[in-house]
């Protein structure tokens, strides 16, 4: 399992495509791509079997070849962004290391090295490679800095949120505002990774956390207490309390479209 750190500082997990997945998505797109060079070649053996000379049936050819082994790949990765026919099925996606999607350029040679690791050695040279490297990427990848994540899969189960019982009671008394959306998610996340990441960058990223969110929290905590304590407290009573509220103002829509459909002018509603 791989980790991309995002702008906010937490890690998402990536998970590179087995050899196996990248050797179906390649067959079937090469599948694709050979069925579309023959049509197109049928075409052109039709179209120049009357012209002028043989050299232009030649140039013809050549384009054709180049178009359909590096351009069609090129322009179908870069506007599906890594999720051409044989990727979709097997649900695969290829992507930049830092995890974002590619743009032309890695397209472009991924499309132009697979020519040779693809075309010309029958695929040998990027099975061998996928096989080898630790995230299964074939040459293409490694110059063009990209390669294949899993994005199908089970879901894993969120971790519940605990309120941490020594910070229960302070809890319930603080003021604690409504946190935005973007910080409120970071905090989550790195909660729920936190385990999982270097003791160093756990320290720092928890304590950036809880500056920002003390901002909008009175009164603190007890002085020392444990960064990822007071964050849990925190979301974990922002929880509840929104919870709480939700259920207060479904049971007063209730009520009132209960009234709504009361008769005027405490008419009694006539027995059902």
């Amino acid at each position: 399992m791989d980790t991309i750190v995002i702008g906010e500082g937490v890690e998402l997990d990536a998970r590179p495509a087995s050899a196996v997945s990248r050797l179906l998505g390649a067959l079937i797109d090469l599948v694709v791509l050979a069925v579309v060079l023959i049509v197109i070649g049928v075409v052109l053996a039709s179209v120049m079997r009357s012209a002028v000379s043989e050299a232009v049936a030649n140039v013809g050819g050549t384009l054709a070849i180049a178009a359909v082994l590096i351009v069609l790949p090129t322009t179908v990765d870069t506007l599906t962004r890594g999720r051409t026919l044989g990727k979709l099925a097997v649900g695969i996606r290829i992507v930049r290391d830092d995890g974002g999607p590619i743009v032309f350029r890695q397209a472009f040679v991924r499309a132009l090295v697979g020519v040779v690791e693809l075309w010309l050695t029958f695929g040998s040279i990027a099975l061998i490679c996928s096989i080898v490297h630790p995230q299964g990427k074939r040459v293409g990848d490694i110059l063009a800095g990209t390669y294949a994540v899993r994005v199908r899969g089970g879901a894993r189960p969120r971790e519940v949120l605990v309120m941490p019982p020594h910070l229960a009671a302070w809890a319930r008394t603080a003021d604690i505002a409504r946190l935005p959306d973007g910080l409120a998610l970071s905090v989550r996340q790195f909660l729920g990774r936190a385990p999982r990441l270097h003791p160093a960058s756990r320290v720092e990223l928890g304590t950036r956390l809880t500056h920002e969110v003390q901002r909008y929290v009175r009164p603190l905590p007890a002085p020392g207490t444990h960064p990822e304590a007071f964050l849990a407290a925190v979301l974990a009573e922002r929880r509840d309390r929104e919870l709480v509220a939700e259920h207060r103002a479904s049971a007063r829509r209730d009520q009132e479209a209960a009234l709504l459909h009361r008769l005027p002018h405490e008419v009694p509603d006539p027995p059902s």
